[in-house]
């Protein structure tokens, strides 16, 4: 039995079947790496426009292996992940039954089912396989897969989790262990004797929500120390990122074409919304006696005591002694982090950013990154799920104007 692909003429991404060493040889139009929202919002899209996409990857692994039990959302419920707006989360709740005022905020736990569901009703099949290795070829990529199996691309689209580009420069716990110190990325339970008194250093949403969850399972003591003043907390409004993801749609490059000035203002207003503003729910889960705020300060260094516990000096002068240290200090954009994205020569990118067209292609021709991996060319609520349905329906159109026709089976 084989797959031939009948082209429309004359593309760059025509595929082609070829032999393999591995053990079995699948050949398809597009390999959808990562089975996030990102993914799962662009493989739907191409299934809606006559694809058959393989999708590659844990379905929300992300979101079930990093974000802790009893974690809310930010977002409404009008955050979804279908570019034809069908299966929103919205339909989602409906179905079920569940009238949003419910379930305000969001528990995590709620959005990763949608997921689900959306996966179910959208008819997309993952394979719980994950990626090693991309090699471009003349017309195709060679796709690795754990386990010595490949298969063949015309095309792949990559959404990589926020996991690859934490952000953990702190000096200040460079001579830690690493089981002495952790990133909110890799922290999902609360160990009452290993957190009794936690030192949670950045001071945005993450910083805030582990401090309510540490306060929540009853831990003794948490510090939050973070340099700016005490962020606002009040109830956030994303309805200005409404305008912003419509003018994306409408004008190929609206973010990119846009004045540095007008660029960093955005930005600003991201961060001013997102970061300097929390959430309110959060403030009687945080109580004083518990919870300690160090606004303007730094940690200026962190040592292991012989009897375990770890002695925290602070800008201020102030000591605490402390059993683990937390960062929240966020995500920076690494491509080069991506394991499966090291072999792939051709590869442009910018201060961490991979290099997109208007398309959301990079330098090399075929791949497709979007995501957080997009945020630089295509403006910062990329790195949202808001922007899913909107980076589906541009990677969707390009990849009908390029991909040869659907496989054929002879």
């Amino acid at each position: 039995m084989f797959f031939f692909l009948h082209s429309h003429g004359g593309s760059p991404l025509r595929g082609r079947c070829r032999p393999f060493s591995g053990d079995i040889v699948v050949d398809t139009s597009l390999a959808i790496v990562g089975a996030g929202p990102y993914g799962l919002a662009v493989a739907a899209q191409a299934r809606r426009l006559g694809m058959d996409p393989i999708v590659l990857g844990e379905p929300m692994g992300f979101w079930r292996e990093h974000m802790p039990q009893g974690m809310l959302l930010r977002s409404g419920p009008d955050w979804h992940l279908d570019a034809a707006g069908v299966h929103t989360f919205e339909a989602y709740l409906a179905q079920r039954g569940i009238d949003p005022v419910d379930v305000d905020p969001i528990p995590v736990d709620l959005f990763v089912d949608y997921a689900t569901w959306f996966q179910e009703v959208a008819g997309l099949q993952v394979r719980r396989e994950f990626v090693t290795a991309l090699r471009r070829t003349d017309d195709a990529f060679d796709v690795e897969l754990e386990g010595g199996d490949r298969l063949s691309a015309a095309a792949v689209v990559a959404a990589p989790g926020i996991s690859h580009f934490t952000n953990t420069p702190h000096r200040a716990v460079a001579g830690l262990r690493p089981d002495r110190v952790t990133h909110t990325c890799f922290l999902t339970e609360v160990d009452r004797a290993r957190d009794a008194r936690t030192l949670i250093i950045g001071g945005r949403q993450s910083a805030f929500e582990w401090a309510a969850l540490l306060a929540d399972a009853g831990v003794e003591a948490v510090h939050v120390v973070y340099r700016h003043d005490t962020p606002e907390f009040t109830a956030a409004d994303w309805r200005f990122v409404d305008p912003m993801i419509h003018q994306t749609l409408a004008v190929p490059g609206w973010f990119r074409r846009l004045p540095a000035e007008r660029r960093d203002a955005i930005a600003r207003q991201f961060w001013s919304v997102g970061r300097l503003t929390l959430e309110p729910w959060l403030t009687p889960r945080m109580p004083d006696g518990i919870v300690h705020r160090h606004p303007r300060t730094e940690v200026m260094s962190c040592v292991e005591q012989p009897n375990g516990e770890i002695r925290v000096e602070l800008s201020t002068g102030e000591v605490l002694l402390v059993d683990h240290v937390v960062l929240a200090t966020g995500y920076r954009a690494d491509i080069d982090a991506v394991p499966y994205l090291r072999e792939l020569s051709g590869l442009e990118s910018v201060d961490g950013f991979p290099v997109l067209d208007e398309g959301m292609q990079t330098s090399v021709p075929g791949l497709f990154l979007t995501g957080f991996a997009a945020t630089r060319d295509f403006g910062p609520f990329f790195g949202f799920v808001r922007g899913c349905p909107a980076a589906a329906e541009i990677i969707g159109s390009e990849l009908a104007r390029v991909l040869p026709s659907p496989p054929v089976l002879v």
